[in-house]
């Protein structure tokens, strides 16, 4: 292995639906412009922002944090108002709603839109970032390049996203790590077919490529999913199917936190020529991963 960096970056988890209760990990909107961020003294978000032609205002609250993987109890998730008014009130809350959220003093975000500290000492943020690009490089649709507004808050320590580079098949880069939040494994239960988490607990990492075959600049790799009971995961860099191998110079890589907490991120240059010591080492970290999945040379 070659490189390791333990990400810290930012993003979110919230919902779509008005109003109502909604699941955390779901965006706020798609494309939002003109974002502004509000908290008041007891402790709601209000985000207010101009997408699809309309000026929206919606009300977050409810939930902090994360809990761990469990099958008893739900994630936590936060409560959304989209009608622009609180209650039965429908007021504009634009005008009227007292923001006490002084500013961010938190840890670095990436994808940062805009963070504030509430009166409580809990920190609040939006991002956005672009979840739903095709894999293996092809062009995006207009649907895929949205960029997704989510919100995230939380107190105390992040997520933490460790990811290492070394090759696979002695030859092709490869990437593996994990990813956990407060020393538990973050991973869900149930996912279908192609991966995709069925509950409010699975988590699928986006990797992206810099200046590959794909094209110059950022390409979308892959997705995957964070593997059930350890939180790791493995990815090679080699043929998939009929697309070529997405070797870049350069890979980042971006996940939805637990719960309602922040997105991670992390970025490194590639690892270069094969070095057997090296590749030896990460072959050992890999067998302590925890995840039958993921398999050393």
């Amino acid at each position: 292995m070659t490189r390791q960096v333990v990400a810290t970056a930012a993003i979110l988890v919230v919902s779509a639906l008005v109003p109502a209760v909604a699941t955390a990990s779901e965006l706020i909107d798609r494309n939002a412009t003109g974002v502004r961020l509000a908290v008041n003294a007891q402790g709601q978000a209000l985000v207010s922002y101009r997408a699809a032609g309309r000026v929206r205002n919606v009300l977050a609250w409810g939930a902090v944090n994360a809990v761990a993987p469990t099958q008893s109890r739900p994630q936590v998730k936060f409560r959304l108002d989209y009608s622009g008014g609180w209650g039965a009130f429908r007021r504009d809350l634009s005008k009227s709603f007292e923001n006490r959220c002084s500013a961010y003093d938190g840890p670095p975000l990436q994808w940062l839109v805009t963070a504030c500290k509430a009166p409580d000492g809990s920190y609040w943020a939006l991002q956005r970032w672009q979840r739903m690009l095709p894999n293996y490089g092809l062009a995006p649709t207009p649907k895929q390049a949205v960029w997704e507004l989510r919100l995230a808050h939380w107190t105390g320590p992040l997520p933490v996203l460790e990811i290492k580079l070394n090759w696979a098949y002695r030859q092709y880069h490869h990437m593996y790590g994990r990813f956990t939040y407060l020393g538990n494994p973050v991973h869900g239960f149930r996912v279908n077919p192609t991966g995709v988490p069925l509950d409010t607990f699975g988590r699928n990492l986006y990797v992206d490529t810099f200046d590959s075959v794909y094209g110059n600049g950022w390409k979308r790799e892959n997705s995957f999913l964070m593997h059930n009971g350890s939180g790791a995961f493995c990815y090679g860099f080699f043929r998939h199917g009929s697309r070529p191998v997405g070797a870049g110079k350069r890979y980042r890589a971006t996940i939805i936190g637990p719960g309602v907490t922040p997105d991670m991120f992390w970025q490194a240059e590639a690892p270069g020529a094969y070095d057997r010591e090296l590749d030896r080492v990460a072959n050992e970290e890999i067998r302590g991963l925890g995840s039958d999945l993921c398999k050393p040379n």
